[in-house]
């Protein structure tokens, strides 16, 4: 098969099973906005997954880019498993301890609730438990067993969602020894989240527990050095990364207040669309950049890869912006929360920056260089934190918005910049440009000089698509229709 139909299908499965939950955002969405009647409610959420995010790195210490490195390096797979999961597996455990002990002073550091602690750690560990199981899933190219685990968590957590914040409110009853009396709670929708949240990946755990128990396991230490030394450089850059996406709603509730952190992040949700390409399409690469690294000229391929994801990537731009006002009545049900839709340009061009970022990325992995990656993520982050800081009493969300594009768009340009230096790959200029600056002006005048109308939107959208038609239309065919030039 074409190298670059079998990405775009496995893609393509990534990206059903990355969609699933990033949509399930997308449906408790409205969910959570009619929930929390204020919109400093909502703020309170945003800030507890903020952190949550932040963790989730600290967690993994960069052993799933590791274990795809080694994986593909190494003629002893097994032992590159084992000593994986044994790592995460302990290192799992000690945070455990050390979450539950110091539970009070992690509250006064993150101004989480204390109760919600004892959530946010169990929701912690279990994700990293998952990581390496999944990860060798990807490894072996099982996109459709990956998908239906994905879709398992998904189809749960929705569901006890959907029960604990609409019907059990309902079942309550007069009867005080109703058993749905005695789980409900008025005002306890947080602790539901965390509870749906937590049963979710307890059973996906369950299910990936043959990973664990049907295994030879041969740990070694000398390798599990090597791979540190590896992810080091590589859990620097993903802490740096999520201080970039989520360091704006915490200082947003500490500078500002919980209803503006609320609005900003329930708006940034309407770029998902954005993240949720981006990510598929970083699911499905990452472990082609690796197994094709050795082929004859990847250097091509990997061009022609990154022409088309900023195709694919102009087109989702354009089209999220001209149906925004159609799309945010639809996803967020408070009024007072969609006071912050000037954003939502601003995050879609930096979301589409940063999966950029990620496909220019392929030469500091592929060539071991990953401290280059922590470099061009810190400077990314101390872009985010100083423009934070500095603007956000004065602008409020709009700083935010600003710093996540300034910060992706330099992260973006450095790694182009150093990636022609170490690992020179023919990137098609001419083509990112065109496709990438024409829908950033096309996206400009649908939202602000034709003020976000469908019609005029619409036309501008049938125009760039058919330019891309006019265009790239063979090339597209034999990649995704199996047809012949």
């Amino acid at each position: 098969m074409n190298p670059l139909k079998k990405l775009f299908k496995q893609t393509a499965i990534y990206g059903l099973a990355t969609v699933l939950p990033r949509m399930l955002s997308v449906f408790l969405l409205p969910l959570y906005t009619s929930v929390f009647e204020q919109a400093s409610g909502y703020g309170e959420y945003i800030n507890i997954y903020a952190w949550i995010a932040i963790f989730n790195v600290f967690l993994a210490y960069g052993m799933e880019t590791a274990f795809f490195r080694f994986y593909h390096k190494t003629n002893d797979k097994n032992k590159v498993v084992s000593t994986s999961l044994v790592s995460l597996v302990c290192t799992s455990i000690l945070f455990l301890v050390i979450a539950l002990v110091f539970k009070d002073l992690l509250s006064e550091l993150t101004n989480i609730n204390v109760e919600y602690i004892k959530f946010t750690s169990y929701i912690l560990v279990l994700d990293a438990l998952v990581i390496i199981p999944f990860a060798l899933l990807r490894a072996n190219e099982k996109p459709m067993k990956y998908a239906v685990l994905k879709t398992v968590n998904v189809a749960i957590n929705l569901g006890l969602n959907i029960f604990f914040l609409l019907l059990l409110p309902q079942l309550v009853s007069d009867n005080s020894e109703s058993v749905f009396n005695a789980i409900y709670k008025e005002g306890n929708e947080i602790n539901y989240i965390f509870i749906s949240n937590v049963i979710a990946s307890a059973v996906t755990l369950l299910i990936l527990l043959p990973t664990y128990i049907k295994r030879n396991y041969s740990f070694d230490f000398g390798l599990l050095k090597q791979m540190l030394k590896y992810a080091g450089p590589v859990m620097i850059a993903g802490v740096a990364f999520t201080i970039n996406e989520v360091v704006d709603k915490i200082l947003l509730t500490e500078l500002v207040s919980d209803s503006e952190a609320g609005k900003y992040g329930a708006c940034y949700k309407l770029a998902l669309f954005m993240t949720l390409f981006g990510t598929a399409f970083r699911m499905g690469v990452e472990p082609f950049f690796f197994s094709h690294a050795k082929t004859e000229n990847p250097q091509k391929t990997y061009a022609q890869i990154t022409n088309y994801f900023v195709i694919l990537g102009s087109s989702i731009l354009l089209a999220v912006v001209v149906f925004i006002d159609v799309l945010s009545p639809i996803l967020i049900r408070n009024e007072s929360l969609r006071e912050a839709l000037e954003i939502v340009p601003i995050i879609l061009l930096a979301s589409f920056c940063l999966g950029i970022y990620h496909n220019l990325s392929v030469w500091y992995k592929i060539t071991d260089r990953t401290k280059y990656g922590a470099y061009i993520s810190s400077i990314g982050a101390i872009l985010t934190l100083l423009i934070n800081f500095i603007f956000i009493p004065r602008i409020g969300y709009m700083a935010s918005a600003m710093a996540t594009l300034v910060a992706y768009g330099t992260m973006m340009s450095l790694s182009y910049y150093f990636g022609r230096k170490h690992y020179p790959i023919p990137y098609n200029m001419r083509k990112i440009f065109f496709y990438g600056g024409l829908s950033i002006v096309f996206s400009t005048l649908s939202f602000y000089v034709f003020n976000r109308n469908l019609i005029a939107g619409c036309i501008l959208l049938l125009v760039f698509l058919a330019l891309i038609y006019k265009l790239e239309g063979d090339k597209l065919k034999v990649i995704f229709l199996n047809k012949k030039i």
